[in-house]
């Protein structure tokens, strides 16, 4: 099994909408990948570890496939919609893209 993970780092006074990225953005995004698409999650970012500092990350989200030709499939024909709903979230970019193989999963 492929995850892609989209890393949004914590910026000091930057804007990440965690309630339309949640509600909005990802529920798009599954809709548009389909039955290729078998699993998703977003994780929220509260801290590096010890308490009162800033976590290395907003936010992620990440997907999960089969194949990354699955996810190469299902995101080059939707590219520009979602890339065009990131300033709906945030200001600050399309984020880290990260391509993991999943070995273990519960």
């Amino acid at each position: 099994m492929i995850k892609i993970s989209i890393l949004y780092p914590y910026r000091e006074n930057g804007r990440f909408d965690t309630e339309y990225y949640a509600t909005r953005h990802m529920p798009l995004a599954a809709q548009l990948f389909g039955d290729k698409l078998k699993g998703w999650s977003i994780d929220i970012g509260i801290n590096a570890g010890p308490p009162g500092t800033p976590p290395p990350y907003v936010a992620a989200g990440h997907f999960l496939f089969d194949t990354l030709d699955d996810f190469y499939t299902v995101f080059k024909p939707h590219q520009k919609t979602l890339v065009d709903d990131i300033p709906n979230y945030t200001d600050g970019g399309n984020g880290t893209i990260l391509v993991s193989e999943v070995k273990v999963s519960v």
